[in-house]
């Protein structure tokens, strides 16, 4: 090959080296971006979960007919509060919603941090329409809470569920209850024929990251209590206050 030959492909080898590496470094680059973009929209949704937690909160202990959540929120063991469960459908429906779990220490009686967690079912059956309730779960045993250290739990199979009863007056409604799990909700809309049993509670391990800047998990959060977030106080003040009344 003649010199002006070679020095003509090694021109063009380079000059496609340059490319490749220009290519290669602006894949990154949108990779980069879009993994921090990502991890800024977690933590302000985290955030904003905690915050709308603790309305939540704040909502079911000032509701009348919130006897029942009021006498057993004294004695539970965890609190998984969903500020928003959206429910749809007709015929076959399902739910879905992300919340904040809190354990109670057994010796000190203390909340721990909220650890992140998705809920979401689906049915059969007689359902038509859309709802968006605030729901609550109190665990009542330490079995129930413990099953969702390291695994996902379905209501009904890995822990007993309960729906809390309603209404005024009822507040010595509990002595017949012995699930691990009592739900209550407050509809925000109209639904029917929908149930929290079967449902599926998952770690939202994206959140629990972003929330506390680095990876957490929930025996991290809830048991260890090696991670905090000053954003929590205003939640586990509302919780202590409504589960250790005056």
């Amino acid at each position: 090959m003649k010199p002006c030959s070679v020095r003509r492909h090694q021109a063009r080898d380079g000059m496609i080296r340059r490319q490749h590496a220009t290519v290669v470094l602006l894949a990154a680059s949108l990779v980069a971006g879009w993994v921090a973009s990502a991890a800024a929209d977690d933590a302000v949704e985290s955030r904003q979960m905690v915050e709308n937690a603790r309305f939540s909160v704040e909502n079911f202990a000032l509701d009348p007919n919130m006897e029942t959540f009021r006498d057993l929120v004294k004695k539970a063991r965890g609190m998984l509060i969903v500020p928003q469960l959206v429910r749809a459908g007709f015929i076959i429906g399902g739910s879905g919603g992300t919340g904040v779990l809190v354990a109670r220490d057994e010796r000190t009686g203390a909340w721990s941090e909220p650890a992140f967690y998705t809920v979401g079912s689906a049915s059969l059956g007689f359902q038509a329409g859309v709802d968006a309730s605030e729901v609550v779960l109190l665990f009542m045993t330490n079995r129930g809470v413990t099953t969702l250290l390291s695994n996902n739990l379905k209501l009904g199979a890995d822990a007993s569920v309960a729906l809390g009863p309603i209404g005024v007056g009822i507040g010595g409604a509990t002595a017949g209850l012995s699930a691990d799990v009592v739900t209550f909700s407050r509809s925000k809309g109209l639904y029917g024929g929908v149930s929290l049993e079967g449902a599926v509670i998952a770690i939202r391990e994206t959140l629990n990251s972003a929330y506390y800047g680095k990876y957490a998990t929930p025996v991290d959060i809830l048991m260890r209590r090696e991670v905090s977030n000053p954003a929590s106080a205003a939640l586990l003040e509302t919780v202590t206050k409504v589960s250790n009344p005056e």
